[in-house]
């Protein structure tokens, strides 16, 4: 079993993939063809925002976001704590510091109350992730930036595709960004990414950015990257497009699934709530829920698991593959310890040291998730 299944899903559309590469490889444009432009304008179209920018990845859409804001030294970002490394290394990288806060439980998304009480005359902006597919409290953290007068980027990596009170993940914020990393809900063959927004100058700041700077050829009008998404890539998200809705629906009804299973066959598994105190937490298996006013496209679906190295093992010895998203809070990495909370992260460090990631994707198969909850059934039994 593979932890997520790829190649169903290339089966499934291989002639659509192959007409397309075949044309970018007869028009020959392969950086800023004219797939980039189509695929631009759907995906715009589908958030909801007057423009969308593809770039090299997700982390430089991160990147290129920040630069558009004008974010550099002396500037303060507050973000989570509990993501993958690349949400708060373009904060490095942009010569700010960042300001790691604490999660909720319920969903390990940034906590609002959190953020507030980090807020200085030097905060710039606000990052806070959808992680895990899941869209974060966008509401009460778009009110907290409007009253510091502040921008808020969304990092959409995980949730392309959810949808947050009617609105659609990316479209919820000053910028959304979004990778399309193989593995992701929409996700190419290579690296690729994409910045959303209806801010008519920070989308023509962001253009010029991904083009080393440039306002026309050989003009630098601001220092740039170079961070195009190729012509190549652009081709097979076109290919890979018509399936997607159908392939959202299938990770809600999958993740659903999972969770129903686990809580209707595992005895003393629990959702997590909000009061849950996860470091004295009993339960053989936690999950998270996803809440009534949003969706979640389960980018990975992850549980609590009180002995995760035992569990673990008990996964691999059965040939089924799990993953850890994360292990390591980002203030606790030896590369970020400088700016680590003072106040510490409690509910971070606990989920960090249980959470575990299951096999997971649109074309899962019932047969195989009934494998997968009967494994992990046994290892916690």
């Amino acid at each position: 079993m593979q932890f997520i299944d790829l190649k169903a899903q290339q089966a499934a559309i291989r002639s659509e993939i192959d007409r397309r590469i075949a044309a970018v490889l007869d028009h020959g444009q392969y950086i800023l063809g004219p797939e980039v432009i189509e695929l631009e304008q759907i995906l715009a179209e589908y958030v909801g925002v007057k423009h969308c920018i593809s770039v090299a990845s997700g982390t430089e859409a991160l990147l290129i976001a920040l630069m558009a804001l004008g974010i550099g030294p002396g500037d303060e970002v507050i973000t989570s704590t509990f993501t993958f490394v690349a949400t708060a290394e373009v904060i490095a990288l942009a010569g700010a510091t960042p300001v790691f806060v604490d999660v909720l439980p319920e969903t390990a998304n940034i906590d609002p109350r959190a953020v507030e009480a980090k807020i200085t005359p030097r905060t710039r902006a606000i990052i806070p992730v959808s992680l895990y597919g899941q869209v974060a409290d966008m509401e009460e953290i778009e009110q907290i930036a409007s009253r510091h007068g502040i921008s808020v980027i969304e990092d959409a990596a995980q949730s392309f595709g959810a949808v947050y009170k009617g609105r659609k993940s990316c479209g919820l914020s000053t910028i959304g960004c979004t990778s399309f990393f193989p593995s992701k809900p929409l996700g190419c063959y290579g690296d690729g990414g994409a910045l959303f927004t209806s801010d008519d100058a920070i989308a023509q700041a962001a253009k010029e950015i991904r083009v080393h700077g440039q306002a026309q050829r050989y003009v630098h009008t601001r220092i740039g990257v170079g961070g195009r998404m190729d012509t190549i890539q652009c081709a097979i998200l076109l290919a890979k497009w018509p399936r997607f809705a159908w392939e959202v629906e299938q990770r809600m009804r999958i993740g659903q699934r999972y969770t129903d299973e686990i809580l209707r066959r595992i005895s003393g598994s629990a959702t997590i709530t909000a009061d849950m105190d996860l470091q004295s937490l009993n339960a053989p298996v936690a999950v998270f829920g996803a809440k009534e006013d949003r969706t979640s496209v389960y980018a990975q679906y992850t549980v609590l698991v009180a002995d995760r190295d035992a569990v673990q093992a008990h996964f691999q010895s059965s040939g089924i593959p799990t993953a850890v998203h994360y292990p390591v809070p980002l203030d606790q990495q030896p590369a970020y310890k400088q700016w680590a909370a003072p106040d510490g992260t409690p509910v971070a460090d606990a989920l960090a040291a249980r959470v575990m990631s299951l096999p997971m994707g649109p074309d899962l198969s019932e047969e195989d998730q009934d494998r997968v909850i009967a494994c992990l059934c046994a290892a916690v039994a």
